[in-house]
């Protein structure tokens, strides 16, 4: 079984700026993408950003481009995304999610683990 766990949610004031962790736990993966997705409430869940295995292949959302940063840490089986310029309309609950192939996918079916997810808020 596997295990994502979401942490570094929380209150900013826009232009502010967090970090999320995703870690995973339980069953060893071999190789596997990770991607973030964001949903508010009355919405559906919101592809935001991805990476490969390796790290060096990423894509976001043409919303946060240019803003959020995602990362991981193979080691240490995390995956980060670093917000930066942060908006009010970036106020959702944020999920982490693992797909068992090497290449990322932003469409949330192709995910195969998800994580309970951690509350941004950005206050205007």
């Amino acid at each position: 079984q596997v295990q994502l766990v979401e942490s570094g949610g929380g209150l900013v004031q826009a232009g502010g700026s967090l970090r999320l962790s995703c870690a995973r736990s339980g069953r060893t993966l071999s190789t596997y993408a990770m991607g973030w997705f964001r949903q508010a409430p009355g919405k559906e869940r919101e592809f935001v950003a991805a990476v490969s295995w390796s790290g060096t292949n990423s894509v976001y959302a043409d919303s946060v481009k240019g803003r959020f940063t995602i990362s991981r840490d193979n080691s240490k089986n995390t995956v980060f995304l670093q917000m930066n310029s942060l908006k009010p309309e970036d106020t959702a609950l944020y999920y982490c999610a693992a797909r068992m192939v090497l290449a990322s996918t932003q469409i949330p079916s192709g995910y195969d683990y998800w994580g309970q997810g951690t509350q941004v808020t950005v206050s205007s």
